[in-house]
């Protein structure tokens, strides 16, 4: 069973007969005892995987929080990815979800941790100068070489605005 298979077998009714969403703080608390009655109503629910994300098991099947808060709070599972838009993958307050391809959720990714400036698109050259780069649909964009590392910022952050729009790193 994939996790659209399992997703479908939820309904919101169900979803918010036995758990309570605070989409302020995206703490889900249960309103019914859970596991003959150790896990008491009013407790947190869930837990944080390795990655860091947060899950709720319900009826034997792991659901992501996140996409838990789009079935609670508008009756539908999200149609692909949600992206969590100040990038902490525990931070499930409803104002910081959003529905996201793929595509978009990378855009708003960090860095890679082997990158030396720590700032996504930009590299030093042999010659000190930094040149910037954007991928657009796998292509791989030139936003050209730069004196100073703030023209180089400055260039990746226009051309994320232009290429990304909302999705683009802030």
């Amino acid at each position: 069973m994939t996790m659209r298979d399992f997703e479908t077998s939820l309904t919101q009714d169900r979803l918010k007969a036995i758990l309570h969403y605070n989409p302020d703080t995206g703490i889900w608390t249960w309103l019914v005892d859970q596991k003959n009655g150790a896990i008491k109503v009013g407790t947190v629910a869930g837990s944080f995987t390795d990655k860091g994300y947060h899950t709720i098991k319900i009826d034997g099947f792991l659901y992501k929080s996140h996409r838990l808060a789009f079935l609670y709070m508008l009756g539908r599972w999200p149609s692909d990815q949600v992206d969590h838009d100040d990038t902490y993958k525990s931070h499930n307050c409803w104002d910081n979800l959003r529905e996201a391809t793929n595509q978009l959720n990378g855009m708003n990714r960090e860095a890679n941790r082997n990158n030396k400036l720590g700032i996504k698109g930009i590299r030093v050259t042999r010659t000190g100068k930094f040149q910037t780069r954007i991928r657009i649909n796998n292509v791989l964009k030139d936003l050209g070489t730069h004196p100073t590392l703030q023209d180089a910022v400055e260039a990746r952050r226009i051309a994320e605005t232009e290429f990304f729009g909302c999705f683009g790193r802030k």
